[in-house]
């Protein structure tokens, strides 16, 4: 687990956090819970000072983004089934 309240020095923080994104494909969501930070401050890291530390990296965390923006709505309309479907269940159970 990484460490939580990660200060960051000299962009390290959005290096630690853009190399989890890549590895894990994790949503800015995701990795913000995972270093403590807000997603704001997540979502800062990886768009603009991850491209001034690392480009190389900053790539390919892009692509990651891009691809969880492009499902974003894919998995909303599954946690919307998976409610209704547990109300539902319940309901029954009454």
């Amino acid at each position: 687990m990484h460490e939580k309240l990660f200060i960051d020095l000299c962009g390290e923080r959005a290096v630690a956090i853009g190399r989890y994104v890549a590895e894990t494909g994790a949503t800015v969501r995701a990795a913000a819970k995972v270093f403590g930070v807000s997603k704001s401050t997540a979502h800062k890291d990886l768009t603009v000072k991850l491209k001034e530390n690392d480009l190389g990296l900053y790539k390919q965390v892009s692509q990651v983004l891009s691809k969880n923006k492009s499902e974003r709505h894919i998995r909303g309309g599954i946690a919307t089934r998976e409610k209704y479907l547990q109300i539902r269940k319940e309901q029954e159970n009454k």
